[in-house]
C-alpha cells in the first residue's frame, strides 16, 4: 500500500513537472544558450576572407581566429561542468553567457588581428562555462523518462541547428552587412537570453561541502588545451612536425598525470568511478568517434560549394538549409523512436544512415548538380547524425548521479568538441594529401571526396563500436 501511494505520488509529481510551463521555459533558455555556443563554432568560416582583407591577417593569424575559440572551448569544458555542479547551474550559465556576449562585442569591434584572436579565445572560455550548464539545466529540470528524452532531443536539435545554421547565417551577414556582424549578432541575442535566464531559471547545485579540485582542474585544462592546440597545428605543419608532436604528447602526459592524481584525491574533479558505468564510457567514446565526422561535413560542404561549384557565401548557406532542417528532424524524431528501437539500436541506425550519406557525397564531381551533390547526401548525413546524438546523450546523462550531472554534461560536450576538432584535422590532412597542392576544381574535388570516403569508414566503425559496447535494451531500463 505504501509503495502504491509513493508510486502514485511520484507519478503525479512527474506529470506536474512535465506539464509545468516554467519547466519548459527553463529548457528553452538552456537551449538558446547552447545554440549560441555551437553557432559560433561554424558561423565564422564564411567570414574569414573578409576578416583577412579588413584586418590584414596572415594565413596563420586567420587560422587562429578559429583555433583560439576551439582550444579554449575544449580545454575548459570539464572545469566548467564541475563548476556548475559546485557553484550553481544558473550562476555559471549567466556567467558564461555574459562572458561570451562581452567577448562578442570586443571581437566585432576589433581593429587589429590580435584583438580579434584574443576576443575569440575569451568567447571560447565563456562557451566552456556555458555549454555544460545548458545540458545540466535540461536534465535537472525534467524528470527521468520520456519527458527528459524529449527535452534532450530538443537540446540536441537546437545545438545541431546552431552548427548547421552557421554557414547560412554567416553568409547572410557577410553579404548584407559585414564580417563584424558575425560576432555582433550575438550581442542582442545574448542579452535577450540573459534576461530570460535570469527570470526563468532556478538555482541548483550539489556542493555539499565539496571544494573544487584545483590540481585536477589545472591538469585536465592544460592537457585538453595542449591536445587541442596540437590538433590545430596539424592543419598548418602536418602530423609529424615537432610543433604538432610536442603539444600532443605533452597534453597526453598531463592527462595521464591527471588520472593518477584523481585516483588519489578525496574529492576529485573527475571521479574515475564514472567510467565504471558502461553507458557513460561507451556513449562518450561513441560521441567522440561519430562526432569526428560532423565538423568536417559542414566545412567540406561549404568550401566545395564555394571553391568548386562557384557559390557565393549566401548561396552556400542557402544550399545547406535542407541539411540543417534534416538534423533538427532527426533529433526530434529520435525520442519518438527510442521506446520502440532502444537507444543502442537507434544510435546504430543513425550511424548507418549518416554513413550512407557520406558515401553518396564521396561520389561528388567538379560539375555536380545541387540535387545530387548537396541536397540528397546532406539530408542523409545530417539526418543520421541527429538520430544518433540524442540516444547517446540520453545514455550518458541518465547514468550520472545528481552530484555529477554537470560534470557528465561537460564530458559529453568535451567528447563532441574534441571529436569534431580531431576529425576535422584528420580529414583536412587526408584531403590535402590527395590534392597535393592542386587548386583546380577537379583536384579539390578529389581531395574532398576522399575526406568523405574516410568519414564513411569512421561512421561504419562507430556503428560497430556502438553495437558491441553500448548497453543492450534490456539493461537500459
Amino acid at each position: 500500500m505504501v509503495h502504491t501511494e509513493s508510486a502514485a505520488s511520484a507519478a503525479t509529481e512527474s506529470t506536474s513537472i512535465r506539464s509545468s510551463p516554467r519547466t519548459w521555459l527553463m529548457v528553452v533558455a538552456a537551449c538558446a544558450g547552447q545554440f549560441l555556443v555551437v553557432l559560433d563554432v561554424s558561423v565564422v568560416n564564411v567570414a574569414l576572407p573578409s576578416m583577412r582583407a579588413d584586418l590584414g591577417l596572415s594565413a596563420t593569424g586567420l587560422q587562429w581566429v578559429l583555433s583560439a575559440y576551439s582550444i579554449a572551448f575544449a580545454g575548459f569544458m570539464l572545469l566548467g561542468g564541475r563548476a556548475a555542479d559546485l557553484f550553481g547551474r544558473k550562476r555559471m550559465f549567466l556567467l558564461g553567457l555574459g562572458l561570451f556576449t562581452a567577448a562578442s562585442v570586443a571581437g566585432g569591434l576589433a581593429q587589429e588581428g590580435w584583438q580579434l584572436v584574443t576576443a575569440r579565445a575569451v568567447q571560447g572560455l565563456g562557451a566552456a562555462v556555458l555549454a555544460p550548464a545548458t545540458l545540466t539545466i535540461v536534465t535537472a529540470a525534467v524528470p527521468a523518462g520520456p519527458a527528459r528524452t524529449r527535452a534532450i532531443g530538443t537540446w540536441t536539435a537546437v545545438g545541431a541547428a546552431g552548427g548547421a545554421a552557421g554557414g547560412f547565417v554567416g553568409g547572410v551577414l557577410v553579404d548584407l552587412l559585414s564580417w563584424r556582424w558575425v560576432l555582433l549578432i550575438n550581442v542582442p541575442v545574448g542579452a535577450l537570453v540573459l534576461v530570460g535566464a535570469a527570470l526563468w531559471l532556478t538555482e541548483s547545485s550539489t556542493r555539499g561541502g565539496r571544494r573544487l579540485d584545483l590540481p585536477g582542474a589545472v591538469l585536465v585544462t592544460g592537457g585538453l588545451a595542449a591536445v587541442a592546440y596540437g590538433i590545430v597545428q596539424t592543419e598548418e605543419v602536418g602530423w609529424g612536425a615537432p610543433a604538432t608532436l610536442a603539444p600532443l604528447l605533452g597534453g597526453l602526459a598531463l592527462l595521464a598525470v591527471f588520472v593518477v592524481v584523481e585516483a588519489r584525491t578525496a574529492a576529485p574533479l573527475m571521479p574515475l568511478k564514472l567510467f565504471r558505468s558502461r553507458a557513460v564510457s561507451a556513449a562518450n567514446v561513441s560521441i567522440l568517434v561519430a562526432g569526428s565526422t560532423s565538423f568536417g561535413m559542414w566545412f567540406f560542404m561549404t568550401v566545395y560549394a564555394q571553391n568548386v561549384l562557384g557559390y557565393t557565401p549566401l548561396q552556400a548557406g542557402l544550399a545547406l538549409v535542407p541539411s540543417s532542417v534534416s538534423v533538427i528532424v532527426g533529433s526530434k524524431l529520435a525520442p519518438r523512436l527510442m521506446p520502440t528501437t532502444g537507444a543502442r539500436n537507434l544510435a546504430v541506425i543513425g550511424a548507418l544512415v549518416a554513413a550512407t550519406g557520406f558515401g553518396w557525397q564521396s561520389t561528388m564531381t567538379a560539375d555536380g548538380t545541387f540535387l545530387t551533390v548537396m541536397l540528397g547526401p546532406g539530408i542523409l548525413m545530417m539526418g543520421g547524425i541527429g538520430l544518433l546524438t540524442t540516444p547517446l546523450a540520453t545514455l550518458a546523462t541518465s547514468s550520472a548521479a545528481p552530484a555529477d550531472a554537470g560534470l557528465v554534461s561537460g564530458l559529453v560536450n568535451t567528447s563532441r568538441t574534441m571529436g569534431g576538432a580531431l576529425g576535422l584535422a584528420v580529414l583536412s590532412t587526408v584531403a590535402a594529401a590527395r590534392t597535393a597542392g592542386g587548386t583546380s576544381p577537379e583536384a579539390l574535388t578529389e581531395g574532398y571526396a576522399l575526406a568523405f570516403r574516410t568519414a564513411t569508414g569512421v561512421l561504419l566503425a562507430a556503428a560497430l563500436l556502438m553495437l558491441l559496447w553500448l548497453p543492450r535494451p534490456t539493461r537500459e531500463a
